[in-house]
């Protein structure tokens, strides 16, 4: 999945995905205040922290944010309830992400990185608690990466990323479908 990270004509960000179903969304950012697009932490922290079922990889699974466009292809016909169910599925991986990304995010702002590994820890914990699924060096890898993405960000106002293809949202079962044959009487 492709994602172009561009600032719009409002001083925000947008972020225009280009799905391998053909579809093509535009996801707006709310963060004028901001040097690093939010959007772009939690792609950075995501991927770098290889969490399928956070913003992206349910976007890449089929996932329709309430504040998304669709730019242009054809949704599935059953892409609302497509949605619908990955976004419930979901809500508490799409929570930690949110945690875990403002976290980065937050470090990278203040240019205060090397607490990331730290921050990352306790923000788990605080949240699940049980033990960090990371390591050490992989939420210092979500900071290097969101570094270096703000790097490119300020220096040309857009990037371009590729979300990786096997880590995209499991779909759930539907509620109340059965599979299989009912038994014979």
């Amino acid at each position: 999945m492709l994602v172009l990270f561009a600032r719009s004509g409002t001083g925000s960000t947008i972020a225009t995905v280009h799905r391998g179903d053909g579809v093509v969304l535009q996801l707006p950012g709310y963060d004028r205040k901001h040097r690093v697009p939010h959007d772009l932490a939690h792609f950075a922290t995501e991927r770098a922290l290889g969490m399928p079922a956070g913003v992206f990889g349910t976007i890449a699974a089929g996932a329709v944010f309430g504040n998304m466009r669709l730019v242009s292809g054809r949704p599935r016909h059953d892409a609302a309830q497509r949605s619908r169910l990955l976004l419930d599925a979901h809500k508490r991986d799409l929570t930690m992400a949110e945690v875990v990304a403002g976290v980065v995010h937050r470090a990278v702002e203040q240019d205060d990185t090397y607490r990331v590994p730290a921050l990352v820890r306790e923000a788990w914990v605080s949240y699940d608690g049980s033990g960090c699924p990371w390591s050490e060096e992989q939420a210092a890898a979500a900071a290097d990466a969101l570094t270096a993405m703000a790097v490119e960000w300020e220096a040309h106002g857009s990037l371009r990323a590729v979300w990786p293809d096997d880590l995209v949202a499991p779909m759930p079962e539907p509620h109340g479908v059965r599979r299989g044959r009912r038994g014979r009487t």
